[in-house]
């Protein structure tokens, strides 16, 4: 899992990244995406926690909403140029 722990901490800052995953229906998806975006926020909150279930919280930046990758079906993530693969 330290791969995925840097691959978070690499884009916590709000950098622009690039994340291939299996969706739940289990087809391929590749993502441009950033976190720690504020836009669209109601100060409601998530009625649950996504890091206690596995899940990265992102900004779609083609599909203009939040998305949530699952860190157990990460196949590669690009930040910085740098390629983290993990499947």
């Amino acid at each position: 899992m330290k791969k995925v722990e840097k691959f978070i901490e690499e884009t916590s800052n709000g950098k622009i990244f690039s994340a291939t995953f299996v969706k739940k229906n289990g087809t391929i998806r590749t993502i441009h995406c950033r976190r720690g975006v504020k836009k669209g926020l109601t100060g409601k909150g998530m009625a649950y926690d996504p890091g206690a279930r596995g899940l990265l919280v992102v900004y779609d930046l083609s599909k203009k909403n939040y998305r949530m990758i699952n860190l157990a079906k990460l196949i590669e993530a690009k930040v910085n140029g740098l390629i983290y693969k993990f499947i």
